[in-house]
């Protein structure tokens, strides 16, 4: 039993170190990932102030966008993490791994781990300018908020996963993501709240985004405030993670069938 253990751990644990390596030799990712959502933040924030209004929240836009903006770094971080498998392919490195005695399941769980690691770390790392918002982090504050980065950089790395598998390029997989992200974002109420009643609301209703910023958003506000679409931080979690498992099922089906990756 421990052998079976440690070939399922030791391949996983393996590529999530992978992907660390990696992304300590591009240090330039962390100021993309960071620089492009805190400019967003202060110049957007800036501009709207305090003529931004939403319901259940006080203190002008850029307390309201602060929780979105996290989202955005979670999100553009744990889907750009997955190009590494089209890298992979491309390199030798992924058709090495599909023919050693591994488990799928191991390949998809550490490539996933990997990108959750890194998006989490540089989301949470954002949260130190918190109180320039007007958000103060105490310790059950900053429980909830990791926790809810760590569920929902896991869905997203699983998403990216998905997508990626069956890409050839990354010119392709960049083209695709813009496209997709941008609409995903902010429709899930990261930037502007769905207005009730409108087709706004109903895309954020089926929209998975929308629990992972209202998981973030409540691990700010907590369950008292009257923030729409989820009623508890709870309940958002549960959401977040059905997504993340459907993801997860979803990219260790892709690998198990083949496609690109296997050639």
């Amino acid at each position: 039993m421990s052998g079976q253990r440690g070939i399922f751990l030791l391949p996983t644990l393996a590529l999530w170190r992978r992907e660390m390596t990696r992304f300590l030799r591009q240090r330039n990712r962390i100021t993309g990932a960071l620089a492009t959502p805190l400019v967003f933040w202060l110049l957007i924030g800036s501009g709207l102030g305090e003529n931004f209004v939403a319901p259940g929240i006080e203190g002008g836009f850029m307390r309201y966008f602060f929780p979105g903006t996290l989202v955005l770094i979670l999100l553009f971080t744990a889907i750009f993490s997955t190009v590494s498998v089209i890298e992979d392919r491309r390199d030798g490195f992924l058709q090495g791994v599909l023919v050693a005695p591994v488990s799928r399941a191991s390949i998809v769980l550490g490539k996933c781990l990997g990108g959750m690691t890194l998006a989490a770390g540089q989301a949470a790392l954002f949260c130190l300018a918190a109180p320039w918002a007007g958000l103060p982090v105490d310790a059950a504050v900053a429980v909830r908020i990791i926790a809810a980065l760590l569920l929902g950089g896991f869905a997203l790395t699983a998403l990216g996963f998905v997508i990626a598998w069956p890409l050839e390029s990354t010119q392709g997989f960049h083209v695709l993501m813009n496209l997709l992200l941008i609409p995903l974002w902010l429709l899930s109420g990261a930037f502007f709240p769905a207005r009730t009643g409108s087709w706004t609301e109903w895309a954020a209703a089926v929209n998975p985004l929308s629990y992972v910023t209202a998981s973030v958003r409540r691990a700010f506000y907590g369950d008292g405030a009257d923030l729409g679409l989820v009623p508890s931080y709870g309940m958002a979690m549960v959401a977040t993670l059905v997504f993340a498992a459907v993801m997860f099922f979803l990219a260790l089906r892709a690998v198990r069938r083949g496609g690109p990756g296997s050639r």
